[in-house]
């Protein structure tokens, strides 16, 4: 008995064809927005972590000296700078040269969200406050 030789290879129907282009469809519809903004979070997450660097090293300043600095660019510094800003009146004050323990950043970078400087408020009431340039809501953080 002879047999068709064509009859004994088996191949996927242009049905299972299409059922698994859409499945592969659906699946791509529901992981590509969870994935279309994670440049924006990293942004995100690279503010957030930027702003509390920036203000630990205001407070540890503050800490050293008794005075916030009068420009962010202060806590990057190699040496003491002459002076600073009383953080109750907001009136410039002198530095100890002894007192200083910095540099308290390695650099200060701008903000993360549109490449800018960051906010640094030397006035009162906000004496010593950083905030990011890109505004609300990032200023809270």
């Amino acid at each position: 008995m002879r047999t068709n030789r064509f009859s004994a290879i088996r191949a996927f129907t242009l049905v299972e064809l299409l059922i698994v282009i859409i499945i592969i469809a659906v699946l791509a519809a529901i992981a590509i927005p969870k994935f279309a903004n994670s440049t924006q979070r990293s942004k995100d997450a690279a503010l957030h972590a930027d702003l509390k660097l920036y203000r630990n090293a205001l407070e540890l300043y503050k800490a050293d000296t008794g005075a916030y600095p009068t420009t962010l660019n202060d806590l990057a510094a190699t040496t003491a700078p002459a002076n600073g800003v009383d953080p109750a009146t907001g009136s410039t004050k002198a530095i100890t040269a002894a007192d200083w323990k910095g540099p308290y950043l390695q650099a200060v970078d701008l903000d993360p969200e549109n490449n800018q400087a960051f906010t640094y408020t030397t006035a009162s009431p906000n004496i010593g406050v950083v905030t990011s340039s890109a505004g609300a809501p990032y200023n809270t953080w």
